[in-house]
């Protein structure tokens, strides 16, 4: 067998869940509800499956490489240059070309634990460190974080929201944050939820690229707009900062179906209006469930909820929860994370809540 060198042995793999059609088969289940990936319980975009099927029939030609019409329509919407943004195969790629562009074997990265786990694991395969700062208040740390910078510190993540706890840091915070930042630390501030944010102190990350600042903002199609399987996210950030990255992101690496329905996706605020009032009701209607069930969960900006267990028996509970047709997320012993679905789907969870009070 080939030998495989130790930081790559090292990593853990991202461990999705089993496909829904399979777990129904092996638990003898049928109509499960999956609550475990923060899909959007609405759908896909109307206006994006319509484009869909209207561009289908190009699939023997390669993909549009420099994803023209998507730049240009984003640009505008966005009022960015066209030579200000990234698309990727989804933002993980986006976050594994910054890593890979910008970090060289042994320099460092500051980041939050627990938040989104593909960060270190990108980090430690270009051979990088990962310099993990615990959540305060199940938020970012910003002031510790800044205090973890040295002269190895190449880049710096946050989520915001943050995923898994669902917080976000405020604008006053960003900025006191951006201040200390030494020049040359490229900033990566992943805002895959930022459409289900309603708090009017989230932080505006866009002035600080306007500022000149060395910062890259992740964004996607997958959540608000429905499209996780076509896998398409975009990065902004200064002109230069794209054009390193774009030296080795792959020639085709957006697909034609993935573009086209991306396109006709941003144009539909109607359905951008409708899951964040499915979003909102269903956070409503968990909270107070919750509550009286005596759960701990954490308030969240995003479109899922982070709840703690005095029990620390996620396992045991996501195992139960499988078996009467619901998935979702364990975070570690003490804690699950809770995708907010549709009415029908969050009334079912709660129904089989109240059944397994016992492990709550």
């Amino acid at each position: 067998m080939m030998k495989v060198p130790r930081h790559i042995k090292g990593i853990k793999p991202y461990v999705p869940g089993k496909p829904v059609e399979e777990l129904e088969r092996e638990l003898g289940i049928r109509e499960s509800v999956k609550l475990a990936s923060n899909e959007n319980p609405a759908g896909p975009s109307p206006r994006a499956l319509r484009a869909l099927k209207k561009g289908l029939g190009n699939l023997n030609r390669y993909p549009d490489g420099s994803c023209y019409y998507l730049r240009n329509a984003l640009s505008e919407r966005l009022r960015v240059r066209p030579e200000e943004l990234t698309f990727g195969n989804g933002s993980n790629e986006i976050i594994e070309l910054a890593v890979r562009t910008f970090l060289s074997p042994g320099d460092e990265a500051v980041m939050a634990h627990p938040s989104f786990v593909v960060y270190a694991s990108i980090v430690q395969a270009a051979h990088g460190k990962s310099r993990l700062v615990p959540l305060k208040d199940q938020r970012h740390d910003l002031e510790k974080m800044s205090s973890r910078i040295t002269k190895k510190t190449r880049m710096i993540f946050i989520a915001n929201p943050n995923n898994p706890t669902g917080t976000i840091n405020t604008s006053a915070e960003m900025d006191a944050f951006m201040k200390r930042v030494p020049r040359g630390v490229l900033v990566v501030v992943d805002e895959a939820y930022y459409e289900y944010v309603s708090s009017p102190d989230y932080a505006d990350s866009m002035k600080y690229l306007k500022q000149g600042r060395d910062i890259l903002i992740l964004r996607t199609f997958s959540k608000i707009y429905g499209l996780a399987a076509l896998r398409i996210g975009y990065g902004i950030s200064g002109a230069r900062t794209a054009e390193e990255m774009n030296k080795i992101r792959q020639p085709f690496n957006i697909n034609t179906p993935a573009q086209v329905a991306a396109c006709a996706a941003i144009d539909d605020s109607r359905h951008v209006a409708k899951t964040r009032k499915l979003n909102e009701e269903g956070k409503t209607f968990l909270y107070k469930e919750l509550e009286k069930l005596n759960m701990d969960y954490v308030p969240t900006e995003a479109n899922f909820i982070f709840v703690r267990l005095r029990k620390q028996n996620a396992i045991e509970l996501n195992n139960k929860l499988l078996k009467k047709g619901i998935i979702i997320r364990p975070m570690g012993p003490g804690a699950v994370r809770i995708t907010i679905g549709h009415p029908d789907e969050n009334r079912k969870l709660v129904r089989a809540l109240r059944q397994l009070k016992s492990l709550i």
